[in-house]
């Protein structure tokens, strides 16, 4: 966000005044032409209300910060097609703050599924009641190729993000979301048929 919000806004008092002066409409015309200090401006004006908002949709600071700058950046990539139609551009940032906050939950529920309940974690432990019962997981785990094994253990196992485990395996995000989607499939059909 330091790259669009950078420090030191203007050169002058003057045109610092001038920028607080202007309408939003002014400020995002102004980001359209590259003004990051207009940005900058807009965000000095709506950023307390668009945490406050924030806060309604995710559950921690960091999260709010995330979607609060995520938004901003969105309004200095969109600024030529922003139309500003009142006074304030501060609608439109609110909807992008629940857009972006929407996809943030998304992509984080997505990755919690990805973790293996409590009960098959502890099969990674050294609780040897666990890991017989969970015997056909780590069967089925076993069973996979040795790519597709050292990517569930990455990340079923250990927990690493999809980031980590293609940075270790020298793999791109997309094949390891595609390898672990193959193997949690294979893995559950496993887990229905032991259970019936």
């Amino acid at each position: 966000m330091e790259g669009v919000l950078g420090h030191g806004h203007c050169s002058s008092k003057g045109v610092l005044m001038d920028r607080t002066r202007s309408s939003d409409g002014e400020l995002v015309r102004r980001a359209a032409g590259g003004d990051r200090a207009a940005v900058t401006t807009l965000f000095d004006r709506h950023a307390a209300t668009m945490t406050r908002y924030t806060w309604a949709f995710v559950p921690s600071r960091m999260d709010v910060e995330e979607v609060v700058q995520d938004a901003f950046v969105t309004l200095w990539q969109k600024a030529e097609t922003i139309d500003v139609p009142g006074t304030s551009v501060l609608p439109w940032l609110l909807v992008t703050c629940r857009n972006h906050a929407r996809n943030l939950l998304r992509t984080q529920r997505r990755h919690d599924t990805d973790a293996l309940p409590t009960e098959l974690a502890s099969a990674a432990s050294d609780d040897a009641e666990a890991r017989e019962r969970l015997r056909w997981v780590r069967a089925e785990i076993d069973g996979l190729s040795p790519l597709d094994r050292e990517v569930c253990e990455l990340c079923l196992i250990e927990g690493r993000s999809y980031a980590e485990a293609a940075a270790t395996l020298g793999l791109s995000v997309g094949a390891v979301t595609q390898r672990l989607s193959r193997s949690r499939a294979r893995i559950k059909k496993a887990v229905t048929n032991d259970e019936r």
